[in-house]
Formats: structure tokens, C-alpha cells, sequence
């Protein structure tokens, strides 16, 4: 069985390059806070898009209600899709005077027999990992009875941030399923998206480019991704981390371990999507498919500008404020500079140090890095006059108040914004949202009220 992961080391990987400064950890956690969410729920955005792996957390039925599916990361697995179900050993105060190690098995047992799903994830829970429940002995003794990866999953909340549960999620699938399966075929175009979870179809706006360079896609973690693909990913010939410097950590293993080198990219907006597609074209080596890769981002680009026409003069003078978190804190920002709308500020306070340099070289000196958006925002959209909010669905009622334009850009959005055609799809939805007089109207006082 591998070993327990080491919180101390994941908060101070050596791959981040602001370790190099001797600038805080990644994320750090503060006292009584989960700066935006817990471990636990990091660990499940990491692993839940696997539909044929089973999602067994190991926690009093809250932990579940409050974590599952609240993302839509799209499949096309054929069989039933296991993540639109909830599997949970419903731990109770009997179970945490007497101990759950058992009910665990038992619920193992129960869903290998009614859903034979390809692996089990089971995940440890603030209640589970305190009253010191094995995980490890009861996985490895279900995996030996039943012959599928049976994988411990150490995030419980407590441990610290969402950031740290999605690199404690990337542990679990490098120590347990990664280099266990060879793949019947290789190519030397065979490459593993990494932290690129399908939301809303992301993933499904680029990968039909890819295929068309002949470029494979070995594996995904995690999304459209399957549990039988992830065990044959040491033998890809290239890492492509997507939106989740969270999972550097496993990248940085994976080139130790294996030999695989990475690179880290973005497919929001026009410029990174064509980067993105020329930097993996690059790291495979190969001049025909740089010189293919080329051809396909010009005609690409070119349809792209033509359906962009009608949007170009309505976005003229825009400018917007951006709160979310992650990549998407400069990944956004990009796809908005591609439609010419002006990024006056965005929130950084959920980013990695990396993420907000990126986040500072594209908004430039004079673009507000929020380290409190929360409080911020509103005062940088008087101040800057801008007409647009993106953000999450809290972030609505700022937006109301301000009477300014608002597109939820989180993972409660329904359009996936990736690729190329997904910078149509933004563009539609900001010329919808400028165009909504609901956003000038909702905030006025009734007539009897003035």
C-alpha cells in the first residue's frame, strides 16, 4: 500500500516557481477559514468527473450532500454515469464511538455488487479521519477481495485548502492507478490532459483538433476521463497541465518517475487556444506536425474573426471586472482582451503565486489584482465606470446594486467558454447581457417609494 501523502511537501512543491523567491506557500491555509473550500471538496473536483469509478465518501451523509455533483463535467462514458450517483457510509455517533472500518467495508461490498463499477474512490472525511478509521487496511483488503483499484483518498477538510485536497486528489490517483496498466497501443503523439475536468464540455471544444493533428490523448484526469486510461498514463510522451497548477505536484512525480515532461497552458480565448495547440505540437518534436499545427490555428483563426464581426463594435469601450478563482483569474481575462473588452481588475485571492503573474502580465500595470473581492469589487466598478461583472453566482447582487451587466463564468455556467467556439459562445453570452435591460431596471426604487 503507498504511503499516506505529506502535506508539508505538497504545500511547498519545488516545481512552483515562486519557491524560488521564498514567497509563501501555495495557498496556505489560515485559521478558521477554508479560503473557498475544503480539502475534501478539492480532492472530489480532482477525481469526480471518473464516471465509471464509484465515489464513496466516508463521512456522516452531510459531507455529501454538501459536495456532490455541484460541477457539470460532462461525459460520454456509455455505461451509467456513477457521478450522478451519491455513495456515502453515513457515519453516525455510534460509528464514532465504536469505529466505521467496518460499515466502510460494507458499503464497498454493496456497490461492487449492485453498480461493478471499474474502481472505488473512497474519501476520508474530518469525522473519519479523526476518530482514526484505516482506510488504507480496508482498501487494499477490498481490493484484493474484489480485484478493482480500491483507492484511499486522504483530503479530509481540515487538512486545508481546496487547492491542497485537488493535490491530495492527484496523489491518490498517482500512487494507486497510474503505471498499473499498460495501453494496447502507443503513439508518439500520446498525450495526458491534467487538471482539465470537462466542465460544461470544455475539453470537447479543442480535443476534435487535436484528433485531426493526429495528436492522441492517452488519458485525462479527470475529465470525460476512465478509470482503465489513467492507469496507462506513464506512457505518454507529454503532460499537459489544463487550468489546475494545483496538480504540479503530480506533474513534477510523473517527469521524475516516468520521464514525462510538462507544459502548462489555457484554451479560454483565441491567443491561448492557438498557443496552446502550437506549445503541445512543439514539445512532441516533430516539424510536420509544428508546420500542420500552424496551417490548422490560420484557418481556424479565420473563421473565428469572421463570426466575431458582428460582436466587435457592441464590446468597443467595454470594460469588466472579473472575480473567480484559479487559472480562470487570467485564462478569462485573455478571452475577454481577444473580444476587445478592457479587463480593469480581476480576483487573485483563490490563485497560486503563478496564476497571479499571469494574471498581472496580462491586465498590465495599471489592472487591480483583488486580494479581497469580496469587499473590492464594488468600489473598483464606481471608480472605473465598468459595464460588465463575471463572476460566481454570489457575485450577482453586486452587479444588481450597480446596475451594471452579469455572467456567472464559474462552474455553475451552462456554455462551456473553451476552445475556439467556446469564444463564441462567451461572446453571445456578453452581447446577451449587455443587450438585458433587467440588469438597469431590477435596481430602481418602485414609483411610490421616491
Amino acid at each position: 500500500m503507498a504511503p499516506k501523502p505529506k502535506i508539508r511537501e505538497l504545500l511547498d512543491e519545488s516545481a512552483c516557481t515562486h519557491n524560488k523567491t521564498k514567497k509563501a506557500a501555495c495557498n496556505a491555509p489560515t485559521p478558521g477559514a477554508t479560503t473557498g473550500g475544503c480539502a475534501f471538496e478539492g480532492a472530489q473536483i480532482s477525481l469526480f468527473p471518473y464516471a465509471d469509478a464509484a465515489h464513496l465518501v466516508h463521512g456522516p451523509i452531510t459531507c455529501l450532500g454538501a459536495s456532490w455533483e455541484t460541477r457539470a463535467t460532462r461525459t460520454s462514458y456509455p455505461g451509467r454515469d456513477l457521478t450522478q450517483m451519491g455513495f456515502t457510509t453515513g457515519i453516525s455517533t455510534n460509528d464514532v464511538v465504536f469505529g466505521g472500518e467496518q460499515k466502510l467495508l460494507d458499503s464497498i461490498a454493496y456497490i461492487v455488487e449492485h453498480y461493478a463499477p471499474e474502481a472505488v474512490f473512497v474519501y476520508a472525511t474530518c469525522v473519519t479521519a479523526l476518530i482514526g478509521d484505516d482506510l488504507d487496511a480496508v482498501c487494499k483488503a477490498a481490493k484484493q477481495k474484489y480485484g478493482i483499484p480500491v483507492v484511499p483518498v486522504h483530503a479530509p477538510g481540515f487538512v486545508g485548502s481546496k487547492n491542497l485536497g485537488s493535490r491530495l486528489g492527484g496523489e491518490a490517483a498517482l500512487a494507486h492507478l497510474v503505471g498499473t496498466k499498460e495501453p494496447e497501443v502507443s503513439t508518439p503523439f500520446d498525450i495526458n490532459l491534467i487538471g482539465e475536468y470537462n466542465v460544461t464540455g470544455d475539453m470537447w471544444q479543442y480535443t476534435p483538433l487535436l484528433e485531426e493533428l493526429g495528436i492522441r490523448v492517452l488519458s485525462t484526469l479527470s475529465g470525460d476521463g476512465r478509470v482503465a486510461s489513467i492507469r496507462t498514463a506513464h506512457r505518454a510522451r507529454l503532460n499537459v497541465i489544463v487550468c489546475a497548477k494545483s496538480l504540479i505536484s503530480l506533474t513534477r512525480k510523473m517527469e521524475e518517475k516516468y520521464g514525462i515532461p510538462s507544459i502548462s497552458l489555457s484554451f479560454y480565448g483565441k491567443r491561448d487556444t492557438s498557443n496552446g495547440l502550437r506549445a503541445i505540437a512543439e514539445a512532441l518534436g516533430d516539424a510536420d506536425l509544428v508546420a500542420r499545427t500552424n496551417a490548422l490555428i490560420e484557418r481556424e483563426e479565420a473563421r473565428l474573426e469572421e463570426k466575431l464581426r458582428p460582436y466587435r463594435e457592441l464590446f468597443k469601450g467595454k470594460k469588466a471586472v472579473l472575480n473567480t478563482g484559479g487559472n480562470k483569474t487570467w485564462s478569462i481575462a485573455s478571452a475577454l482582451q481577444d473580444l476587445g473588452i478592457e479587463v480593469v481588475a480581476t480576483a487573485v485571492k483563490k490563485a497560486t503565486e503563478s496564476d497571479r503573474e499571469k494574471a498581472r502580465e496580462y491586465l498590465g500595470e495599471n489592472g487591480v489584482l483583488m486580494m479581497d473581492p469580496g469587499s473590492e469589487q464594488a468600489k473598483i466598478i464606481d471608480a472605473t465606470g465598468a459595464h460588465l461583472l463575471l463572476a460566481g453566482g454570489r457575485s450577482l447582487y453586486t452587479a444588481i446594486k450597480k446596475r451594471i451587466s452579469f455572467i456567472d463564468v464559474n462552474q455553475e455556467k451552462k456554455k462551456s467558454y473553451g476552445g475556439y467556439d467556446g469564444l463564441l459562445n462567451l461572446a453571445e453570452d456578453l452581447k446577451n447581457a449587455l443587450e438585458n435591460p433587467v440588469f438597469k431596471t431590477v435596481a430602481k426604487r418602485a414609483p411610490w417609494e421616491k
